[in-house]
């Protein structure tokens, strides 16, 4: 997608001064070139979307160090593929930890408590109930149970989301727990 470059300055400009919609803009503009870019060299897409995140985050905490002279997109990119060589470098120090033979021996002596294809049916079973039990509470409180639990969202991000305050987040939960627990005693 090609974007018109005097709007683009406009809106790192205003991004600069903390404008939230141009914040919007240019993760509307630039998503898909971050996400695609992690998704080629971390072949996962969990992972892609998390660094893609990060990549935002970061950069809009930091877009006052932006210089105009240089590639928006380069800057981006450049931020992503800085935190997906942290990452690696996090997950190959956690990797090389020392093992003595004995603790290598005594990983083989723990039981595999992985669940079997029954207990897989049963889980699905409980998961399908549980979805439609909620399904009976009103859609705000649907909502907040959604985000919470199935999307795991802090209560800031729901609160963002659903554009209430913190404290209004926290009691919808409150009580959508309460109301979900009295629908599940009477299932």
């Amino acid at each position: 997608m090609e974007i018109d470059k005097s709007k683009l300055n406009l809106n790192i400009l205003k991004a600069k001064s903390g404008n939230q919609s141009a914040f919007r803009f240019l993760l509307n503009v630039f998503w898909a070139d971050v996400y695609n870019y992690q998704l080629k060299r971390t072949q996962s897409e969990n992972d892609a979307e998390d660094i893609t995140i990060q990549t935002f985050s970061k950069a809009f905490d930091k877009i006052e160090t932006f210089d105009d002279k240089y590639v928006f997109k380069t800057w981006l990119i450049t931020i992503s593929k800085n935190l997906h060589i942290d990452l690696i470098r996090k997950k190959n120090v956690s990797i090389s930890a020392d093992t003595s033979k004995e603790q290598e021996e005594q990983a083989y002596l723990v039981v595999d408590e992985s669940p079997t294809p029954e207990d897989k049916i049963i889980t699905e079973q409980n998961l399908a109930k549980l979805l439609r039990d909620i399904k009976q509470l009103k859609p705000k409180y649907q909502e907040v149970i959604q985000l919470r639990y199935f999307q795991e969202l802090s209560y800031k991000e729901i609160a963002e989301q659903i554009n209430e305050p913190m404290n209004n987040v926290k009691v919808k939960l409150l009580r959508a727990k309460k109301l979900l627990a009295e629908i599940i005693k009477k299932s």
